[in-house]
């Protein structure tokens, strides 16, 4: 985090409830990503409860999600070892926002994706009724990871409600 000179010589203040040293864990622990052949496109992190972290694969021939995962989960085991277990969800980032929104609420499953305004970057996220909760997560946590990942504002409703809203 940061980095002063002193009369002993450089002291070194290490966050690690910091973002990055999720992201230089993972660098560390995957070479595909050293390499270039994924890529970290976003992080967002609650220190000691959840990280959400889009990675991408420049290779059509390699899953990026399931390098960083590993055979048998060994390169994640050794990232949560680190930091207390504190779980982590690794997703696909996606160039359509609508898949990338998706994506980004996981472990629920989306329905749809209504994109209410582009520049303002505003979406409803469509789920089913019995995951609402799990989108919105404990204490809201999984939406709020979700919207600093993707930067968009999202309005998380059910099939019922959305059908309701519909037929207005």
């Amino acid at each position: 985090v940061e980095i002063q000179k002193t009369n002993r010589g450089p002291s070194v203040k290490i966050s690690r409830s910091h973002s990055g040293l999720v992201k230089q864990l993972f660098k560390i622990e995957v070479p595909e990503i050293q390499d270039g052949i994924i890529t970290i496109k976003n992080i967002s992190r609650a220190p000691g409860q959840r990280t959400k972290i889009a990675v991408h694969s420049n290779n059509e021939n390699v899953s990026a999600v399931g390098t960083c995962v590993g055979h048998m989960g060994g390169r994640i085991q050794t990232i949560l070892s680190e930091i207390n277990n504190e779980k982590i969800d690794i997703l696909e980032w996606h160039e359509s926002p609508e898949r990338f929104i998706a994506n980004s609420l996981k472990p629920a499953t989306v329905t749809k994706v209504i994109i209410n305004d582009e520049e303002k970057k505003e979406a409803t996220v469509v789920v089913p009724n019995d995951k609402l909760s799990l989108a919105i997560g404990k204490s809201g946590l999984n939406v709020r990871l979700a919207v600093k990942l993707t930067r968009w504002k999202l309005d998380i409703t059910s099939e019922s409600d959305a059908e309701i809203s519909s037929d207005q």
